[in-house]
C-alpha cells in the first residue's frame, strides 16, 4: 500500500499565500493525452492496413467487414466489466494492465495469416482496450474541478484524432516501405513502454507526492472527487439497474450511441473508402485521411473551451454540456452529402466539417463524470460506452 504524502503544507498557511497552488492535474491530463493517443493508433491501424492485408491474405469483403467489427463487438461487451475492474482496482493498476495486454494483441496481429487469425487478435484487442476510456472518465472526475472538466475532456479526447492525423501518414509510410507487419509491431511495442511509463508516473491526488494542500482544496471545492480511491465492492446486479433506472443518464447513454455512427466509419472503412471508392494510393490516402483528423481534434477543442464558458457566463453545468453534443451531432450529419459528390477535394471538404462537429459531440464524457455515483464512476462510464452497441 502507498504512503499518504507528508510534505503538504498546511492548509492556513497556503491560504496565508506563503505557497502557490500546484498544477498537477494538467501533467496527468498529458498522460491521458498520450494514452488516447496510444488507444486510438491501436484500433485504427488496421483500417489503414486492411486493403494491402486484404491482398496479402486473399480476404473476401465479407471476411474484411468481420475484421474490421471483430475489435467493436468485444469492446463493447466488456464495457461494464471494464467499468466494475476500475473502480475495484483503480486507474493506476487497472491502465498498466490494459495497455501493456493490448499493446501485446497488437504486435501479435502481425502474425496474422488468416482472417480467422487475425479476428481472433481483434477480438482480444478490445477485450482489453475496453476499460480505457470509463478509466479517462474516472481520472478526470478524481483531478479536475467541474469547471475545468469540459476543457479535461476536450484535451485527452483530442488525442483520439490528433494522434491519428498527424501519425496516419507515418504509419502510411512505414506500411509501404516496410509492410504492414511492422507497422503492427512498432504501435504495439509504443504502447508496450508507455504502460510502464503511466504505472511509474500516474497517482491519485491523495497518493500523489507532487501535489500541494491548495490543489487538493481547489480540485475538491469546485466537485472534484479527490477521495475516490479504488473500493473492494463485489459485483452487484443492483447497480447496474441503478444506472438504467435515471431518466438523466438514459439521455446520455442515447447521445453516445449516436456519437459512434460516424465516429466508427472514420475508425474502420474511412481509409479503405477513400482506395477502394476513390482509387486513391495507400500512401496518398494516408494523407487525405489525415485532413477530418485533424478537423475533429479541432471540433474537441472547441467544444471543451465552448463547455466551459458556458459555465463561466452563468449558464446551468447541464446546459453548458449538452449544448455542443446537440450541435456537434446535428453538424455530424452533413456526412451524409459525401453521397452525392464525386470531387474528392469536395468530399473531403464535407467530411472534415462532419467530423468537426462529431469531436464536438464529445463532451458527452463531461456528462458521465458529473452525474455519474461517485462509488460508481467506472461503472457508469462502462455503461455510458455500451451505448456504442451499434457497431
Amino acid at each position: 500500500m502507498e504512503t499518504k504524502v507528508t510534505n503538504r503544507i498546511s492548509p492556513a498557511a497556503e491560504r496565508a499565500g506563503q505557497l502557490a497552488r500546484t498544477r498537477v492535474r494538467y501533467g496527468i491530463l498529458a498522460l491521458l493525452f498520450f494514452g488516447v493517443v496510444i488507444n486510438y493508433l491501436d484500433r485504427a491501424n488496421l483500417s489503414l492496413a486492411l486493403p494491402v492485408i486484404g491482398t496479402d491474405l486473399h480476404l473476401d469483403p465479407i471476411t474484411k467487414g468481420l475484421v474490421l467489427s471483430a475489435f467493436g463487438w468485444s469492446y463493447v461487451l466488456m464495457q461494464i466489466p471494464g467499468g466494475l475492474v476500475i473502480d475495484r482496482l483503480g486507474p493506476r493498476l487497472t491502465f498498466l494492465i490494459s495497455l501493456f495486454t493490448w499493446s501485446v494483441f497488437t504486435m501479435l496481429q502481425a502474425l496474422a495469416r488468416s482472417g480467422a487469425a487475425l479476428i481472433g487478435f481483434r477480438v482480444a484487442l478490445g477485450i482489453t482496450e475496453a476499460p480505457a476510456f470509463p478509466m479517462n472518465s474516472r481520472v478526470v472526475g478524481t483531478w479536475f474541478p467541474a469547471r475545468e472538466r469540459g476543457f479535461a475532456i476536450g484535451v485527452y479526447t483530442a488525442g483520439e484524432f490528433g494522434g491519428l492525423a498527424i501519425l496516419t501518414p507515418i504509419l502510411a509510410y512505414i506500411l509501404t516501405q516496410w509492410g504492414w507487419q511492422y507497422m503492427f509491431v512498432i504501435c504495439g511495442a509504443i504502447g508496450v513502454l508507455y504502460s510502464l511509463l503511466w504505472y511509474t508516473l500516474y497517482r491519485d491526488p491523495k497518493q500523489s507526492r507532487k501535489v500541494n494542500q491548495a490543489e487538493i482544496d481547489y480540485i475538491r471545492e469546485g466537485g472534484g472527487m479527490v477521495e475516490t480511491v479504488a473500493v473492494r465492492r463485489r459485483f452487484s446486479w443492483a447497480d447496474i439497474f441503478e444506472l438504467l433506472s435515471h431518466r438523466q443518464l438514459w439521455g446520455i447513454y442515447i447521445g453516445q450511441f449516436a456519437v459512434g455512427v460516424t465516429l466508427w466509419f472514420f475508425l474502420t472503412w474511412f481509409p479503405s473508402y477513400l482506395v477502394t471508392a476513390r482509387h486513391l494510393t495507400i500512401l496518398h490516402a494516408g494523407f487525405i485521411a489525415s485532413i477530418p483528423y485533424l478537423s475533429a481534434m479541432l471540433g474537441v477543442l472547441f467544444g471543451g473551451a465552448f463547455s466551459d464558458g458556458l459555465v463561466r457566463r452563468g449558464l446551468s453545468t447541464a446546459a453548458a454540456r449538452k449544448t455542443p453534443v446537440i450541435i456537434g451531432l446535428l453538424g455530424a450529419s452533413t456526412i451524409a452529402l459525401a453521397n452525392y459528390i464525386s470531387d474528392i477535394n469536395v468530399v473531403i471538404a464535407v467530411m472534415s466539417v462532419a467530423f468537426f462537429c462529431q469531436g464536438m459531440s464529445n463532451m458527452s464524457w463531461t456528462l458521465v463524470t458529473e452525474m455519474a455515483p461517485r462509488e460508481l464512476l467506472g461503472l457508469t462510464g462502462g455503461v455510458f460506452n455500451l451505448s456504442l452497441i451499434h457497431i
